[in-house]
């Protein structure tokens, strides 16, 4: 009780600087209001922490307080953005930012704010003129040879959500050293040393003829045209789910060559309180409806969906049944590897210095694929920054030809850093032109490759912890996991333990480091049988995730349905030993 009212007091002791006259009247009401209510639990959720950058950035719900995302935490942040990048690259006098954001409530004031920051800091300002695709805020920085960026979105957040992407100047979102460093500076601003007011001399609006070098680069991630020329006409209905999608992803479809984009219409609506969805987010199944819908009128050959900021796809197809079948982010991802490695072996465009990357929590299969073909295929921590490190880190050296990851996020070419959905729409897109080139199907294509590389089921199961008493459980989680790990998992043993936090693996009794550039809070699981269940906490949501990957026999298409039951069956008794 003791500890409740101490926390309390902090609280309130914190959103009593926020009714001083540096806040606007509305924010002063709004942390009145909360002050007032005999209830604190609202107090406590909006001051008991500042908001921190995650695997994702900045990111949380909207409203007034330090654990809220508003223009005054936006400009905490940009003001210690500001303060590092002069500290990064001293003496420069030409230093420049690009600034953009998505279709999110307040998206467009959080982006002047963030510009008129930079701008006020003597960094010249790219600021997109209206919403624009994530990849595309990536590809500017490059393009422009600016030193940083923000994008200000949520991603596939729920509509209370607003965020902030902190770019750095290779295009990749903020890694060590630049993300601690970041931080350390934001942690000393006070509200008083933001510089909000403009200097509108530093201030460029840009468009149309970034669009045009960003759709032109996307071509890049072609593998072959001709297949796309003789099935030209490919049946495509597309859903920008009210964002930043809606005009690039159709230019760039018909770039490639495609003539038959069919859009949702009631989801190509600017709206940042997604009136047609529950959530915005490619995982969910329920945000695909209107789209299947359309599909169905049409007799559509595939369905595809981008999420808010159009870096995340979501890819819809006809089963064996001739049934619409949602492709999970592993199964996209494999068919993006297979694909690529395949058709460019075909076509002799394959080369032995060729490199493609996935993450750790990435399905195990594409692993297999690549080493089949003799292709190296690195393993990174989650989240795209990651993939975008070892881009880097082989740049002039060895040639990317793809990488993803299981939560719906793919690149195939490396003129951007980031997720890039408008190019991965446009290569699903060739993938099923060549596969309708022999009578099949996304789905056909997908049985063989389980044929020839062996099925196995992948599934997250989330568990929401929302709020400080969220985090508290998630830490206890995870030092319970750690402490005491399992020592069998659906009835099959574990015979390898990952500790990425540790750097350590365990097997057999036997240590033995884990070669990573940094440490994670994740741990992983292999079984006998061929189980891996990999544990992290999110560093975007209030979650803990848990990353299974099920084996099941699976001789042939004809065991699809079966393998699927079975590895259904497994996940149960996955969830039962670990107490989910």
């Amino acid at each position: 009780m003791e500890t409740n009212t101490a926390l309390i007091q902090e609280c309130r002791s914190k959103a009593q600087e926020w009714l001083s006259p540096l806040f606007d009247e509305a924010t002063r009401q709004e942390v009145q209001a909360m002050l007032d209510n005999p209830d604190p639990t609202a107090l406590i959720e909006a001051f008991y922490r500042s908001l921190e950058f995650g695997t994702g950035g900045l990111r949380g719900i909207m409203g007034a307080g330090t654990n809220r995302m508003n223009k005054y935490i936006v400009g905490m942040a940009t003001q210690g953005f500001a303060n590092y990048v002069r500290k990064a690259f001293p003496g420069r006098d030409d230093l420049a930012a690009v600034v953009g954001h998505d279709c999110r409530n307040n998206g467009r004031l959080f982006a002047e704010t963030v510009a008129a920051i930079f701008s006020a800091n003597g960094i010249k300002v790219y600021l997109f003129e209206s919403l624009r695709p994530t990849p595309e805020i990536s590809f500017a920085i490059r393009q422009l040879g600016a030193q940083c960026g923000v994008n200000v979105t949520a991603s596939h957040n729920p509509k209370e959500y607003n965020g902030y992407k902190a770019y750095w100047e290779d295009g990749s979102q903020v890694l060590q050293p630049h993300d601690v460093g970041i931080i350390e500076e934001v942690n000393k601003v006070k509200l008083e040393d933001v510089k909000f007011d403009a200097n509108p001399d530093l201030i460029k609006i840009i468009g149309g003829e970034m669009d045009y070098d960003y759709m032109t680069a996307v071509k890049e991630g072609m593998v072959d045209q001709d297949v796309i020329l003789r099935q030209k006409d490919l049946n495509i209905v597309y859903s920008a789910m009210h964002g930043t999608g809606r005009v690039l992803v159709p230019m760039c479809l018909r770039s490639w060559g495609f003539q038959n984009i069919n859009v949702v219409p009631e989801q190509m609506v600017i709206d940042g309180n997604f009136p047609t969805v529950v959530s915005p987010n490619p995982e969910n199944s329920e945000a695909m409806t209107l789209g299947m819908k359309l599909g169905t009128k049409l007799n559509a050959d595939l369905v595809v969906a981008t999420d808010p900021d159009a870096d995340r796809l979501a890819i819809v197809c006809r089963n064996d049944k001739g049934e619409w079948q949602i492709l999970n982010g592993n199964q996209t991802a494999c068919m993006f590897y297979w694909y690529t490695i395949k058709n460019k072996k075909a076509l002799g465009q394959l080369k032995p210095t060729d490199f493609m990357v996935k993450t750790i929590v990435t399905s195990e299969l594409i692993a297999r694929i690549a080493a089949k073909n003799g292709v190296d295929c690195f393993d990174e921590y989650t989240g795209f920054k990651w993939i975008a490190y070892r881009i880097r880190e082989l740049e002039g050296k060895r040639k990317y030809i793809g990488g993803g990851e299981e939560s719906f996020g793919y690149l195939p070419y490396d003129k951007v850093r980031d997720k890039d959905a408008p190019a991965s729409i446009c290569l699903i897109c060739e993938i099923a032109a060549w596969a309708k080139d022999q009578g099949k199907t996304l789905f056909d294509l997908l049985l063989d490759i389980y044929s020839e590389y062996g099925f196995q089921k992948e599934t997250t199961i989330n568990v929401v912890k929302p709020g400080k008493s969220g985090a508290e459980e998630i830490r206890a989680m995870m030092d319970n996991f750690r402490n005491n790990p399992p020592k069998s998992i659906a009835g099959s043993e574990v015979v390898l333990t990952k500790d990425f936090q540790k750097l350590v693996s365990y097997s057999g009794g036997k240590e033995t480091p884990i070669d990573m550039p940094a440490t994670s809070n994740v741990l992983q699981w292999f079984t006998a049988d061929g189980l891996k269940i990999s544990v992290r906490p999110s560093g975007t949501e209030p979650k803990i995730k848990f990353y299974c990957e099920v084996p099941a026999p699976f001789a042939g298409p004809q065991d699809f349905d079966a393998a699927n039951a079975a590895a259904d069956v497994r996940v149960e008794a996955i969830k039962k030993d670990l107490g989910l």
